[in-house]
């Protein structure tokens, strides 16, 4: 008997340890800073609970709760101090599964990948915020979904199983495949790209099941690249019928007496200046220097709001776009043709209402008086930016080749200034892909940033924040454009970066030890890397109401005025100028819906460059499977090297195991790899050659593999 009641006595003890144990590491769990209320399931699967131990760790929740310790709501666990907040929003899904929600005019919450709940992009969602906030910024969890953003969705069929189609939807991810229901009007094929009727966002299999209702064509045919992501992205293409008319009664000519009522500005000598592929010219400039010396700037922009007035079909209609979306060749753009593409296009040689800012500044850049008015002009010449370039180069003759030489003048001082001021000056090329009328791409052109790109964006910044000065001088809301200064910890990454890269930074930089580095990158061909890796570490910017200011630009007071074409936000800050904007109109939700659109509109641009930049490359694989490509390492992980291939701009990967036949270890302190053999190192910037393996223009992925390293760096002591 006795020996009965001692092994049950150290069986209660040892279940009393464990249970112990388990509230131990539970509370230590949910008072951690990260977390975010789960339930008993997640909370299981979290903390690796084993099967024999899970009853215990549910009683151990129920007694927690029982004492106050716990608070459980809606099945989730925390601690009574952290009191779950509601909120709902819309949700912005990025490509790798997490998101994030927009709660008023507050910071966007975190939604970690496996808390979205099936939530897709654009969905209007309920949250539970957790009131702890992390370095990413305050984090939540969905808990349901108000309001789907669409019924129909874009997919890519990728096989075909007994009573399914299996298809790729870049807005599900490559993670979750779409069930389509068999077509007796649609014989699908792989590669066929269609439209689908959502039938069940999440059945059994937490998969999507929809039915095919109408063929775009196959994923072959690069005529449908645009119309695909115009789907895929559910962009808003086609303008009502009574907006189209509303912008066709203007006609083609302006009033004498709508000229008369404005500043006229007909005889200044006036030119835009523009790419090559630009059809609607929004912004002219104007520049003249008096005896003093001092430099008198005009900023003239396309007056769209004397067009475009409050509670028209052509407001609402761009209002549902807020911004023009680019692809190559093609545009979809946020105003009729009509008005973008000529009434408010500013063509040479025709008259045009325009909003003027006219700047006085003194011989050394600085502000001496500023107005902005009502405006008409008539341009005297349309240069490309190359154009320009070929003027100041002397290699072209032109009458207007003072004002371009006045314009680089003005334009060295607002650099000097920007300098001072803290901000980067990233001057990168940049890589355009040209198209046939096929949609067929044919080559990659790289734009550089020479000085003509440089004094237009100098003098638009300049109004912008002129502009935006203006209106807080009135005392007027207004949308913002913003860029919240980063967490000090989001550059820790960036600095190890630069540091493996060779370039010199203090334990704790500030803006002018990072001036200094790129300016010392200039003459290194490691500019490109940097600056990604410098524009990944900040936070993106967005429209806002609350003026945090401007980080990239280090200005304090900037909105967006200059495009208004192209831009929604542009033409409110028009309205407003001029009291033109309805009051009791909500600009927080013209905010917000313009920095939701604006991302939107630019995963649509870059989707379709990449599927381009691929469509390209595999037309020189085809011609030549073996040929290879000069490749430069751009980042190195523990598990994989990254590369850019120069000849596509297109971002390759290779997992280690796959490097070569050595054993190579990861080196987190110069983020390299090195072969414990060979001592062949392997980092950012180091060239290597690849061949390119397969494409899969679906999914728009490339495989690549290394041919060779160019000027392999070896482990000396190694060597030794």
């Amino acid at each position: 008997m006795s020996r009965k009641k001692n092994t049950s006595q150290g069986r209660g003890k040892t279940t009393n340890k464990l249970a112990q144990n388990l509230q131990k590491t539970l509370l230590q769990y949910i008072e951690g800073k990260r977390y975010t209320p789960l339930t008993a399931s997640e909370l299981i699967t979290q903390l690796d609970i084993s099967e024999m131990h899970q009853e215990i760790f549910h009683a151990i929740l129920e007694k927690l709760v029982a004492e106050g310790i716990l608070t459980c709501e809606q099945n989730r666990y925390f601690t009574p101090k952290a009191k779950i907040l509601l909120a709902s929003g819309i949700i912005s899904v990025h490509p790798k599964g997490f998101g994030f929600v927009k709660v008023g005019s507050g910071p966007d919450v975190f939604i970690p990948k496996h808390l979205i709940q099936g939530a897709v992009n654009g969905d209007t969602v309920e949250i539970e915020v957790s009131p702890e906030v992390s370095s990413k910024g305050p984090e939540g969890a969905v808990i349901s979904i108000l309001k789907r953003s669409r019924s129909h969705i874009a997919c890519t069929i990728t096989e075909k199983s007994k009573n399914y189609y299996h298809a790729y939807s870049p807005l599900m991810g490559a993670e979750k495949p779409v069930l389509v229901k068999f077509s007796k009007e649609l014989n699908l094929e792989e590669g066929d790209r269609v439209i689908c009727k959502v039938l069940e966002w999440r059945n059994d299999n937490d998969l999507v099941e929809a039915e095919a209702t109408q063929r775009l064509g196959n994923i072959l045919d690069p005529s449908i690249d645009v119309a695909a992501a115009v789907e895929e992205f559910a962009l808003p293409h086609e303008f009502t019928q009574e907006a189209i008319n509303e912008a066709k009664q203007y006609g083609k000519k302006i009033s004498a007496k709508e000229i008369k009522a404005r500043r006229d500005l007909t005889d200044w000598e006036t030119v835009t200046i523009d790419p090559d592929t630009a059809r609607d010219y929004d912004d002219a400039i104007s520049l003249t220097i008096d005896s003093r010396g001092h430099f008198h700037l005009g900023v003239h922009i396309a007056d769209v709001a004397h067009y475009v007035k409050p509670g028209m079909h052509l407001d609402a209609e761009a209002f549902t776009r807020c911004n023009s979306t680019y692809f190559p060749g093609q545009c979809v753009p946020m105003l009729p043709e009509e008005l973008s593409n000529d009434l408010c296009s500013l063509k040479p040689n025709v008259i045009r209402l325009t909003q003027s800012v006219l700047a006085e500044f003194d011989k050394n850049g600085k502000l001496v008086h500023s107005e902005i008015c009502r405006s008409a002009i008539k341009s005297k010449k349309r240069f490309t930016y190359k154009e320009a370039l070929q003027v100041l180069q002397q290699k072209k003759r032109s009458i207007h080749a003072p004002l371009l030489e006045r314009m680089t003048q003005l334009c060295a001082s607002f650099k000097i200034q920007r300098m001072e001021r803290g901000s980067i000056d990233f001057a990168m090329a940049e890589d355009v892909v040209l198209v046939d009328k096929q949609g067929v791409p044919q080559k990659l052109e790289r734009v550089e940033y020479d000085i003509t790109h440089q004094m237009i964006e100098e003098f638009m910044l300049k109004a912008n924040e002129l502009t935006a000065i203006e209106l807080g001088k009135r005392g007027k809301s207004l949308i913002y454009r913003v860029h919240e200064e980063p967490n000090p910890e989001s550059f820790q990454d960036f600095y190890a970066f630069a540091r493996s890269l060779g370039f010199h930074l203090p334990a704790q930089p500030d803006h002018l030890d990072i001036q200094k580095m790129f300016a010392e990158a200039k003459a290194s061909p490691f500019l490109p890397q940097l600056s990604v890796s410098f524009i990944r570490s900040m936070k993106l910017a967005c429209y806002s109401l609350d003026n945090v200011g401007h980080y990239g630009l280090a200005l304090q007071h900037y909105c967006h005025f200059t495009s208004p074409i192209r831009r929604y936000t542009d033409l409110i800050i028009q309205r407003l100028l001029f009291d033109e904007f309805p009051s009791g109109s909500d600009l927080t939700a013209i905010a917000t819906a313009c920095s939701e659109k604006e991302r939107i509109s630019f995963r649509a641009e870059s989707s379709v460059v990449t599927l381009k930049k691929l469509r390209l490359a595999k037309t020189h694989f085809d011609e030549d499977p073996t040929r290879t490509y000069r490749a430069v390492i751009t980042k190195v992980k523990p598990f994989a090297l990254f590369f850019e291939i120069a000849d596509f701009a297109l971002e390759g990967s290779l997992h280690v195991s796959q490097i070569g036949q050595d054993f190579y270890e990861y080196n987190p302190l110069r983020m390299q790899f090195r072969g414990s053999r060979s001592g062949e190192i392997y980092a950012a910037g180091h060239q290597i050659e690849v061949r390119l393996d397969r494409i899969d223009l679906i999914l728009q992925q490339s495989q690549w593999s290394i041919v060779q390293l160019k000027e392999i760096p070896r482990d000396r002591k190694k060597k030794r």
